[in-house]
């Protein structure tokens, strides 16, 4: 099988339709399915053969996506690198895989070129903007496009054969890559495309804000299965993601919370007609019961959220706007849930030896189905830790209610333990985003000498608020736990984010343990 026949397919069937749209420039499936092919038969030509991996480096274009299908129809395994990275981390990924071509753009190339030097592993730097003088090992993207076939024979390749290299975003200090497979990618399709909210099809109008290498480019291959249009938000700004869902029609989308917060947050968002949106899906991160309010009451009743990481490969929980629309009228318990486990999926709530608890018992959160991973590359440990059994370990905390729907807690590493009582920062920051004046909020564990940790919430106040710590800390007094409520409150302009738009709580946590004499989580 190959991947990259679904979208041979759909340029039969509607050639001349619209499949993607970046800034000025537009490809419909048929030209899409020339220059991926043509992709895939230069780089063949050049040496490469099924399963060597090529990495990408840029940040969003519509080359990304030639990309991505360029190389399911070679066979070829991509491993796709933050844009936002350092260059000693490159080096690593080239490294790593090895990586025997990377693709990058022209704000990358001075690090690409410096990675693949440092690397020694013979990688093939291909510029996808040509530079005006390239050196004697660059060859253009442009070039490799007019070396190739437009249709070349497509590689055939078993489900198992590893298909993307999926990097986590490092917060655990190493950059690992989790295997997504063949038959992973094929799971995650089918599982978009039985979904009666947001299947995509001709006629849809998907806007992929976040870094399509990720995340937001996760339903791609289903898209162009379907027949819909992907239109790729060069860079984010709630300005461009509002202006563009106006101009062109935009019918779905997916963002992280900390897109939601900065599009609630934004001056004149409410002048925008975005009454074409059916579909706008809320995942990456954990989002606050207010701020689900927030924003079924700014976009309407089409808002839904999912629970998924890079080892699972899609989403494996959630919650459908039906649900999140009736959850706001009659079951306001429901808004702290990401969902129930979809399709062919399995979730289950487990002790540490692995037991399922009752309903309503915290425990980790363990997966299995036919998209979730069963490694990270070459890293054995690891994956003895994390995938057992044939399940996913997610080390997310959580319980789950007697009709199956699944509420996350905490992650395992961000609990915080105070004078022996078990604290979760997410249920804390939802209690903050009930109050007017918060933006937004990340609480963390701080040094404390009588109590070993005490709960430190950093806030960014809404525009023009001036909101006290003391407000804020009674504020969640009334609605918590006196042992759950923040002793301390700091404010600042805005808070860290991780390269893939989460809220980096490490970064936030860091300072505060600096000069601790013990450390804990």
């Amino acid at each position: 099988m190959n991947l990259g026949t679904y979208l041979t397919r759909s340029a039969r069937y509607w050639p001349q339709a619209p499949a993607l749209v970046c800034g000025d420039r537009s490809w419909t499936f048929a030209e899409l399915d020339g220059s991926t092919g043509r992709l895939a038969s230069a780089l063949r030509a050049r040496g490469l053969r099924p399963g060597d991996a090529v990495a990408s480096l840029a940040w969003n274009r519509g080359e990304l996506v030639e990309v991505e299908f360029g190389l399911y129809k070679a066979g070829l395994t991509r491993a796709p690198i933050n844009a936002r990275l350092g260059r000693g981390e490159i080096e690593h990924i080239l490294r790593y895989a090895p990586v025997r071509a990377l693709i990058f753009d022209a704000a990358h190339r001075e690090d690409a070129l410096a990675a693949i030097a440092a690397a020694g592993t013979g990688c093939l730097p291909v510029p996808l903007d040509a530079p005006s003088a390239p050196g004697p090992d660059e060859v253009p993207y442009t070039t490799l496009l007019q070396e190739g076939d437009e249709a070349p024979d497509l590689v055939e390749v078993g489900e198992d054969q590893p298909c993307v290299l999926n990097f986590t975003s490092g917060s655990t200090g190493a950059l690992k890559a989790a295997v997504q497979t063949v038959g992973n990618r094929l799971a995650n399709m089918r599982k978009l495309l039985m979904s009666d909210e947001s299947r995509p099809r001709p006629g849809t109008r998907y806007l992929a804000c976040g870094p399509i290498t990720h995340a937001t480019g996760m339903g791609l291959l289903a898209g162009v299965f379907g027949g819909s249009t992907t239109y790729v938000l060069p860079a984010w700004s709630p300005k461009s993601f509002l202006e563009t869902v106006e101009r062109e029609r935009i019918t779905a989308t997916f963002l992280v919370p900390a897109m939601v917060n900065t599009v609630l947050a934004h001056p004149g968002a409410a002048d925008h007609d975005l009454s074409s949106l059916t579909s706008v899906r809320v995942g990456g991160a954990p989002i606050s019961p207010q701020r689900l309010r927030d924003a079924v009451e700014f976009f309407g009743p089409v808002v839904a959220q999912g629970y998924g990481l890079g080892e699972t490969t899609s989403v494996v929980a959630g919650l459908s706007g039906a649900e999140i629309a009736r959850a706001v009228k009659e079951d306001a318990e429901l808004l702290q849930s990401c969902g129930r486990a979809t399709y062919d999926t399995e979730v289950r709530v487990v002790d540490e030896a692995g037991r399922e608890l009752a309903p309503r018992e915290v425990g980790e959160v363990i997966v299995r189905g036919p998209d979730c991973v069963r490694e990270y590359w070459r890293e054995p440990e690891l994956s003895a830790e994390t995938f057992r059994d044939g399940w996913v370990h997610t080390g997310d905390l959580a319980w789950m209610r007697e009709d199956g729907y699944l509420f996350l807690v905490d992650r395992k590493k961000d609990m915080i333990i105070s004078g022996g009582f078990n604290i979760y920062c997410t249920e804390v920051e939802a209690a903050l985003y009930e109050h007017p004046a918060v933006q937004e909020a990340c609480v963390v564990g701080v040094p404390d000498e009588q109590w070993g940790e005490a709960v430190k919430a950093v806030v960014v106040r809404q525009a023009g608020s001036e909101v006290a710590a003391e407000e804020l800390i009674a504020f969640c007094a009334d609605r918590l736990d006196r042992f759950k409520k923040p002793r301390s409150v700091d404010f600042t302009t805005g808070l860290p984010h991780n390269r893939n738009g989460k809220l980096d709580r490490k970064a936030v946590r860091e300072p505060y343990w600096a000069d601790a004499t013990r450390r804990v989580n």
